[in-house]
């Protein structure tokens, strides 16, 4: 009986490694650690560079003018903190109403994105139709082609339809500008929506309406990241509310900072301030929503 138990011990029980298989798996365990290292320490470059000048913006916009040109890449300090640039922001212009125009062009841009493009990549996945790649292709083209060539056509436009120094200029403008994208990417996560669902869905009489509202939440990370990537540009563009809408009663954020540049001085505590309480906003959202953005953005890069 031990003879038996011994040999069964031994036939069941793995093999001691040998020493050069220890040395080979220390050894590719120290390449992952390097590469691993490596990977991080370029990440952690890129972000440095990418919020250098941000943080440049901040701490210069509370500072006095002197010491902006004197020590630009110095924190504030008891000697040259100042306020003047905030001061200014709200007593010389109508910051409120810049604000408040910039918000409402952003969120009803971005909500109707994401709303005509949810429901056109619903349309361009579910019924095969032979129109359907055509039409796919059609909306890359306007991806690769930048709105801002048809300018002209567009100021033309809006003039015949009476809608120059008005926000729903702008909001037509951007939801025209943001589709492409918006449709392209999300019809991609319509696509990985399980079809049982929506089968079952329809087998239980449901209506068309009703399987696209049951799939919304499912391709929740590509609204986020539709949503995300439709707003920044539009935060931050000063071509069309230049040309579509500089009057003082639509200007938006952007735009306002144009008052404290002058022809031959600018008030730079100003517009260092403007740009600070116009980056608020868009650095909140993103706190708030990093988690569906990151999702939405690395969705299906595993598989």
């Amino acid at each position: 009986m031990t003879t038996t138990r011994d040999t069964t011990d031994s036939a069941t029980s793995s093999p001691e490694p040998s020493a050069g298989q220890l040395v080979r798996e220390r050894q590719s365990r120290r390449r992952q650690l390097r590469a691993r290292i490596a990977v991080h320490g370029i990440l952690v470059g890129y972000t440095l560079v990418a919020l250098a000048p941000i943080a440049m913006i901040v701490m210069n916009s509370l500072k006095e003018r002197a010491a902006i040109f004197d020590s630009p890449f110095a924190p504030p300090t008891p000697e040259t903190f100042s306020g003047d640039g905030y001061e200014s922001v709200f007593n010389r212009a109508d910051f409120v109403t810049y604000f408040a125009n910039s918000i409402t062009v952003t969120v009803a841009s971005v909500v109707l994105t994401v709303l005509f493009a949810a429901m056109a990549a619903f349309a361009l996945t579910e019924y095969r139709v032979k129109i359907a790649p055509f039409l796919l292709a059609y909306l890359a083209l306007g991806i690769m082609v930048p709105i801002r060539l048809g300018t002209v056509s567009i100021l033309q436009l809006m003039n015949q339809l009476g809608l120059v120094n008005t926000r729903t200029a702008l909001v037509l403008v951007y939801v025209a500008m943001g589709l492409p994208l918006a449709v392209v990417l999300l019809t991609q996560f319509f696509r990985q929506a399980p079809t049982e669902l929506r089968e079952a869905a329809r087998v239980d009489g449901a209506s068309e309406y009703r399987v696209f509202a049951i799939l919304l939440p499912i391709v929740r990370p590509g609204l986020a990241a539709v949503a995300v990537a439709s707003m920044l540009p539009i935060w931050n563009d000063l071509w069309f509310p230049l040309i579509l809408a500089p009057s003082d009663a639509t200007s938006t954020v952007t735009l306002a900072v144009q008052q404290f540049i002058g022809q031959f001085s600018a008030d730079w505590n100003a517009v260092l301030a403007t740009l600070t309480l116009g980056a608020l906003p868009l650095i909140l959202l993103y706190l708030v929503f990093a988690r569906q953005f990151v999702r939405g953005l690395t969705a299906g890069v595993g598989k």
